[in-house]
């Protein structure tokens, strides 16, 4: 142990305080809370404190009062685990959303300081962490959107930094790679990562699984990567100026102990996930020189912590003076960005894209159609920033002339992320939360597997990405089963607050978009076809697509059967409606772009849709999963029930019996029973 109870180390903006006193405040604040909820992880808050003391009092730019500043630093805890590090210093420094009582209720139902950091929880948290690794590759994002902004706006307006705290556990997780190599190729200067190198698993020793040199990882890269003495200040100050004026992304190797201070859990696994216990959080205290009580933080201690926002303060009032000095124009666009409010252009451009696709009826994929669709769009919302994890050409992400982002050159709306699915969907949630642009990108809708954590967490925290995800079926033909999705529709479905859109044709492709861009609560997957569809869709009003689900096709006389489809489904239900009528059996078709939203509707809505025809088919390339909610148990499906294989498309549908004939048969039997 190298912290002096009664040190006098002196810090720049706690001039009566040492530092040693301001961290242990985070140290026992932390273990006192883990202590009293008898749930969390006491040790990386004990053994980071240096670390996040020296960041907070010295170089972190923020403004408690204001914590939505746009150009505010970013502080991301990627060790969601140890989140008492993150409340015991929004609460030291003077945030709202953290009090002393919400720190003695960590971990209960309802307070502000959860298990694990959730930003929809509590202000001044950045971005909702505790599945190791998406922290830092969140971060990435967050870095990129503010070099990005900075290209458009300047210094003036966007000059700031994202900082993060990671664990062993962090760097050891894939998504770890994706990110750093991408950062590292765009050479995110502004992007700093505090490592903090405990040695530690939950395991035990990190030695038991793991021997990466992570300098030497993080180096190969392309960033600059140090080691410093965790505990040492002084050392730890220096890094951080040194990263400050670099021209790539900078990692802080932080040798620390886990659980510092504690005589006899310190350095081991018994310091990562548990209370100390009473003991030997006693022992602790003495250990450490801290006389006061369980939640109670030295007068002097919290008013020295209460200080340390001063220059954030200052620098925000200047930021708002040059904001103020901006011409109206410019100044209202900067705001609506920001805010996350969206053009008036967008209806207007989908309003006559629509009009256009309703006189050309065009027969093309649906990944063709939302090339169609961004062309229009991309001019009328400019904060839209496209990508693709290396698959730009099948997935029809770029729009004609748009620049895309490079190496140190960010004025661009295009971002390749190379062979990174995972790496892009963690980084799309950062440029979401930095705010200022609406982020999406592009993969083959198989690899959302690749992407799930990442938008799992899209979903939980409600950032507005777009997922594009292409080659939606077995309708892609000749890759096979293990390029053809069938159980991912079912299984994104079912992911509380994803939305996922499958539209059937060019207009409600824009139609989809349209919902896409205009969602600010949460995330969105359009999943396209790799084959051409027909255009199906006559009427170019209002967006009937945004209900869910509607008759795109009546029947003629009363409907003896209702066929539900979805995508390129859709015209194989049409194509079985005209056999049915030749056989006397008249059918409505009802077009399903997204089941979810279809599910949302009132009763009544839901009610008239689906109608009173006594057959119910569903008819989608996928599996059953979700579709009762229509058609009921008893409901004919017409799909998958395995995985796919090898063939030109065509011959697949004939194989699985995805065919008009197929559903016109099924619905006839029955019709007929």
């Amino acid at each position: 142990m190298n912290a002096s109870p009664a040190g006098t180390t002196k810090t720049g903006t706690a001039a009566k305080v040492s530092h040693d006193r301001l961290a242990n405040a985070i140290r026992f604040l932390s273990a006192d809370a883990v202590e009293r909820a008898k749930s969390g992880h006491p040790g990386l808050p004990m053994g980071a404190a240096d670390v996040a003391t020296v960041l907070f009092t010295k170089f972190l730019k923020f403004d408690p009062k204001n914590p939505h500043w746009p150009d505010r630093d970013r502080f991301v805890l990627s060790a969601g685990h140890g989140s008492m590090l993150i409340y015991s210093l929004l609460y030291l420094t003077g945030y709202e959303s953290v009090t002393l009582d919400e720190i003695k209720r960590f971990r209960q139902l309802k307070s502000a300081t959860p298990g694990h950091p959730e930003n929809f929880e509590t202000l001044g948290v950045e971005t909702t962490t505790g599945p190791l690794g998406q922290g830092i590759a969140t971060a990435v994002g967050m870095a990129l959107a503010e070099r990005m902004l900075n290209a458009e706006y300047g210094d003036d307006l966007v000059d700031h930094r994202t900082y993060v705290l990671a664990s062993d556990g962090d760097l050891m997780e894939g998504v770890s790679q994706e990110s750093i190599a991408l950062a590292g190729h765009l050479k995110l200067s502004r992007l700093i990562v505090l490592f903090d190198d405990n040695g530690i698993s939950i395991d035990g020793p990190l030695s038991l699984s793991d021997s990466v040199d992570q300098v030497a990882r993080f180096k190969s890269a392309g960033w600059n990567a140090v080691r410093v003495d965790g505990h040492d200040p002084a050392a730890i100050a220096r890094a951080l100026r040194k990263a400050q004026s670099s021209d790539r992304p900078t990692l802080i190797a932080c040798k620390t102990q886990i659980g510092f201070g504690a005589p006899n859990k310190a350095g081991t696994s018994k310091a990562h996930g548990e209370p100390l216990g009473e003991a030997e959080l006693a022992a602790t205290r003495k250990a450490l020189g801290w006389t006061s009580e369980p939640f109670e933080v030295p007068a002097d201690v919290l008013d020295a912590w209460r200080k340390a926002p001063r220059k954030g303060r200052a620098a925000h009032r200047a930021w708002k003076k040059r904001l103020s000095a901006l011409a109206p124009a410019a100044r209202t666009e900067f705001e609506r960005r920001m805010k996350g409010k969206r053009p008036a252009a967008l209806k207007s451009a989908v309003s006559a894209l629509k009009a256009r696709l309703a006189a050309e009826a065009p027969t093309v994929a649906t990944r063709k159609a939302s090339e169609l669709a961004l062309e229009a769009l991309v001019p009328a919302v400019p904060e839209l920033v496209l990508g693709s994890a290396d698959l730009t050409p099948s997935n029809n992400t770029r729009t004609k002339d748009l620049p895309a982002v490079k190496p140190g050159a960010f004025a661009g709306r295009y971002i390749h992320y190379g062979i990174r699915e995972h790496g892009m969907a963690a980084a799309m949630n950062g440029i979401a939360l930095h705010g200022g642009y609406i982020p999406a990108g592009g993969t083959f809708f198989v690899f959302s597997d690749y992407c799930r954590p990442a938008m799992r967490l899209s979903a939980l925290m409600g950032t507005p990405v777009v997922y594009v995800m292409t080659h939606d079926s077995i309708g892609l033909g000749e890759d096979g089963p293990t390029h053809q999705p069938v159980e991912h529709l079912a299984s994104l479905r079912c992911m509380p607050n994803m939305r996922v859109m499958r539209p059937a044709d060019a207009i409600e492709t824009a139609e989809a978009w349209e919902i896409a861009l205009t969602r600010t609560d949460g995330p969105t997957v359009l999943a396209l076809t790799r084959q051409n569809l027909p255009a199906l869709r006559k009427d170019a009003g209002e967006n009937l697509s945004a209900q869910g689900a509607y008759e795109i096709s009546a029947a003629e006389g009363k409907a003896k059967a209702t066929i539900f489809a979805s995508g390129s489904e859709v015209e194989i239900a049409v194509a079985a409606q005209a056999l049915l009528k030749e056989r006397g059996v008249a059918a409505r078709v009802v077009s399903v772009p997204s089941l979810e939203l279809f599910l949302a509707q009132p009763e009544k809505v839901r009610k008239k849709v689906i109608g009173d025809a006594p057959v119910r088919v569903a008819v989608e390339a996928g599996m059953r999963f979700g579709w009762d909610a229509v058609i009921g148990r008893k409901g004919i499906f017409v799909g998958m029930a395995g995985f796919g294989a090898s063939a030109p498309y065509k011959e697949l549908y004939k194989h699985f019996g995805i065919t008009a004939e197929a559903v016109a048969d099924a619905v006839y039997a029955k019709h007929n029973r």
